[in-house]
């Protein structure tokens, strides 16, 4: 399997040949302050927030679709997308990847180890504006199949044969905190009803050159630890996506077959009082 991240000794050369289209996920300020050379700022990948209604779905696609090809992306070129380090920005640039890979672009990776990596190795750095070529970017609707809507998780919580994973920080999982954004941010604080949990950060260790994915194995490791095994079909959920996004790429690098997002996670499902939650501590019986 050919691997979705991309080390800063290998997007040099990608870059220099023009042959990728290089994305930066971080906030205005940062990116302005210094970047890859060539990189469009699309901070919205970590921003935006989706419901999972078939309104919901095609305002994302439409979005993104139009701002990835107002980026560059011709289907041809790769695309690269970073965040500040892999532990720092709740899995944007991940965001990123699941947001390409469910739009059906051919050809996605993730600078691995994110801008810091890239800092560390002494690569290059840029100030400078940057103004992309336009593209057109054609959707793939088959694609979509990695994408969950409320439908999709309801009928999670019935299968046996599926693992939902709750990959929030530990405040939102013990149901002390709605959300990252503040205690009462959503209406209600818990988990979705048999849901298991490995906080996100649990997959990926520290290195020299900053926070990265943890190998298959150590990956596989830890998704013992709740029965998930490379065939069992896992259901991600966090607040928004971001964080899914980042055990999502940890998963399907680890060989991990069946795996799809509940995008609008907890954002959404904590806001519609019909659907169930667990509430109070997860250990208390």
């Amino acid at each position: 399997m050919t691997s979705a991240l991309v080390t800063p000794e290998e997007l040099k050369p990608m870059i220099d040949g023009d042959v990728a289209v290089v994305i930066d996920t971080r906030d205005p300020e940062s990116y302005a302050a210094g970047h890859i050379p060539g990189a469009v700022n699309m901070h919205d990948i970590f921003t935006f927030l989706a419901t999972s209604d078939a309104s919901g779905m095609a305002e994302l696609k439409d979005k993104f679709a139009a701002e990835f090809g107002a980026a560059g992306l011709d289907g041809k070129k790769t695309a690269v997308i970073y965040e500040a380090s892999m532990n720092t920005g709740f899995g944007q640039s991940c965001r990123g990847f699941y947001l390409l890979s469910f739009l059906g672009y051919p050809a996605v990776k993730v600078l691995h180890g994110g801008f810091a990596a890239w800092e560390a190795e002494a690569m290059p750095v840029s100030t400078e504006a940057v103004a992309p070529v336009p593209a057109g970017f054609d959707i793939d609707e088959e694609a979509a199949s990695i994408m969950m809507d409320v439908e999709d998780m309801k009928a999670a919580i019935e299968d046996d044969g599926a693992v939902i994973l709750d990959v929030r920080d530990i405040d939102e999982w013990i149901a002390a905190s709605s959300s990252p954004y503040g205690v009462d941010f959503c209406p209600r604080k818990g988990r979705i009803p048999g849901a298991v949990w490995i906080e996100w950060y649990r997959m990926m260790k520290p290195t020299a050159l900053g926070s990265m994915l943890k190998s298959k194995d150590e990956v596989l490791a830890e998704c013992a630890t709740v029965g998930i095994t490379p065939d069992t079909p896992v259901k991600l959920y966090c607040f928004k996506g971001a964080r899914a996004s980042n055990t999502f790429l940890a998963l399907k690098e680890a060989g991990v077959k069946d795996v799809s997002i509940y995008f609008g996670s907890w954002n959404e499902w904590s806001r519609d009082p019909s659907l169930p939650i667990e509430e109070g501590l997860p250990f208390t019986g």
